[in-house]
């Protein structure tokens, strides 16, 4: 199809058209006068639209494309007898559900894949849109050719990296290819578990900045016997912030202990889930943002302002941090440092990594630091039993002064932390959905798949799909006893039988090469919150829902009642 796919382009069909308006102009002089040959040209293009219009919406689906058998939504299913046809139905039939998914606003996103899954059982790749030119992933046993055997047969799709990297830069996340294998090799000593481990104490001590704060805060907000109301997201994201300052740029930014900061605010505002923005993300997604930055939209003019505030910020950070090393001699092991000593990057290439680890290094721990928060208020029995563990291994409190070693093979060890973590990670990960886009004839599993074909992963789906995590519900339950066996320990499998059951953070080359630092915050901030204050659910649960572009995030926020502990 590769060769017939550029025949049959815009491009391709232009240009077939002016050759062809010539050769008919050359052939028959006679009936083609001067005056007539604009028009000439003009009718032949407009021939040539209307087939390809023809080939691609309703021959190649049906009769040509590799995919025309695999069961999943079809063009007729939106404009049958049962409901009235109008705009949204029209609109439904051209796009995939992993954009539509974008802009639910009454139940969790990730729930369409669960209810498609439902509508087609015992199909392990699904047809989305009726064109037949995305498929959805559905079942584990493919994920291994998608994620490692053909990793890189399938990127980003170019409309998702173009908007993505004025977010995110240039970093691990956007690249493909061989510059991807660099950035990875070049990075990965930064992630290794034994500067990990080196790391507790200081997340500990920021863990306890968080505690200190929250009670500041909540006696200053009142409330009986000292409990108070709090947005937990916005901490969330500001002590996060303040530990992936320290490990990735060896600088202490302080967030938490400012009323306000501009790094944090600009992210608050960039990634906050209101509609407006996700749908200005899902035009991007299927238009491309060179397209949208030209519509005549506030959006553009603030996304403009935001990524372009956030990238001068993080030339300051580069322009100080070359200052240290040259002149002070600094050692620091941190991201920023790393490359820097390598020689291998420019300023601008260097901007592009900063972004990347201050995106992915704060939101996605601060995402899932919120919803296990809120998963325990929700379970107060969890809570107690997790605080009790805490209590119990930490008798004296946490010690940001203690041995990183003992620190980290402490809570490393702990059944209910990190159970309540895994367990969060499973039914909240903080990416819901990725895309990917076949870049040459390939193959997942027996299914041949062409190029240009668009791949949906979605982690919602797997992390809770019934044949795995259990029937009658119990896939949706939050259960942190699945990762702890029957000796008491943690398990890393949940009861699953494979590694692709968990896909929060992926598998292969593209898995997150942060996991193990994302697990280290989690395991600290849990820890010093639960052994701090018990909490409950402020704001009406029906007003919890998760939204994001990049990751989910409590749309309404996450208003919790928190009530200190008696110290001893």
């Amino acid at each position: 199809m590769g060769q017939l796919d550029q025949i049959l382009s815009f491009p391709g069909l232009t240009l077939a058209g002016i050759a062809e308006s010539f050769l008919a102009i050359k052939l028959f002089p006679e009936y083609y006068s001067s005056q007539s040959h604009l028009s000439t040209v003009a009718g032949i293009l407009l021939c040539n639209y209307a087939f390809g219009i023809l080939f691609w919406f309703l021959l190649y689906p049906f009769l040509f494309s590799p995919l025309r058998n695999l069961k999943g939504p079809r063009v007729s299913d939106f404009f049958d007898s049962t409901r009235p046809t109008n705009c949204s139905s029209i609109f439904q039939a051209f796009i995939s559900p992993a954009h539509k998914s974008l802009l639910v606003t009454d139940r969790p996103a990730g729930d369409l894949w669960l209810d498609l899954v439902k509508e087609y059982p015992d199909e392990e790749l699904l047809g989305l849109t009726f064109r037949r030119n995305s498929a959805a992933i559905t079942h584990p046993r493919l994920l291994a050719d998608v994620l490692v055997h053909r990793s890189y047969d399938f990127e980003k799709p170019p409309e998702a990296r173009n908007f993505l990297r004025h977010v995110l830069g240039d970093g691990l996340i956007i690249v493909e290819g061989d510059q991807h294998k660099f950035l990875r090799k070049n990075t990965m000593p930064a992630f290794h578990f034994r500067h990990i481990k080196e790391l507790y104490p200081m997340i500990v001590s920021k863990a306890h900045l968080l505690t200190n704060a929250l009670k500041k805060e909540v006696a200053s907000g009142g409330g009986e016997k000292g409990s108070g109301v709090i947005e937990l997201s916005t901490w969330a994201s500001k002590v996060t912030i303040d530990i992936i300052g320290i490990a990735g740029l060896g600088r202490k930014l302080n967030v938490v202990e400012k009323d306000s900061d501009p790094l944090q605010e600009l992210y608050e505002e960039l990634l906050e889930p209101s509609r407006e923005k996700l749908t200005f993300a899902i035009s991007c997604f299927i238009l491309g943002y060179d397209f949208v930055k030209h519509i005549p939209w506030k959006m553009n003019d603030l996304f403009r302002h935001l990524t372009g505030s956030l990238d001068k910020i993080c030339f300051d950070m580069i322009r100080e941090k070359r200052d240290a090393i040259t002149k002070k001699g600094d050692d620091h092991f941190d991201v920023l440092s790393l490359l820097i000593k390598s020689d291998n990057f420019s300023d601008s290439e260097l901007k592009d990594q900063l972004l990347t680890f201050l995106a992915a290094g704060h939101e996605t721990t601060a995402s899932a630091l919120t919803w296990a928060c809120y998963l325990l208020a929700k379970h107060p029995e969890y809570q107690e039993k997790l605080r009790q563990e805490v209590t119990e291994a930490f008798p004296s409190g946490l010690n940001a002064d203690a041995e990183a070693s003992e620190l980290a093979g402490t809570l490393e060890q702990m059944p209910y932390l990190n159970g309540v973590m895994n367990e969060t990670l499973r039914l909240y990960p903080t990416v819901p959905q990725t895309l990917r886009q076949a870049q040459r004839d390939t193959r997942i599993g027996d299914h041949f798949i062409p190029k240009g074909t668009v791949i949906v992963l979605s982690m919602w789906l797997i992390n809770r799909m019934p044949e795995i995590w259990g029937g009658d519900g119990v896939a949706g339950e939050f259960r942190p006893q699945r990762w702890i066996s029957e000796a008491g320990k943690p398990n890393q499998n949940g009861g699953a039988s494979s590694n692709y059951d968990f896909l929060t953070f992926l598998h292969g080359p593209r898995s997150c090469i942060g996991q193990g630092f994302a697990r280290a915050e989690m395991r600290c901030l849990l820890a010093a919150i639960v052994s701090s204050f018990r909490w409950d659910l402020a704001m009406d649960d029906a007003k919890v829902m998760p939204r994001g572009v990049i990751t989910i995030k409590p749309q309404n926020g996450m208003y919790l009642r928190l009530t200190p502990l008696e110290q001893s």
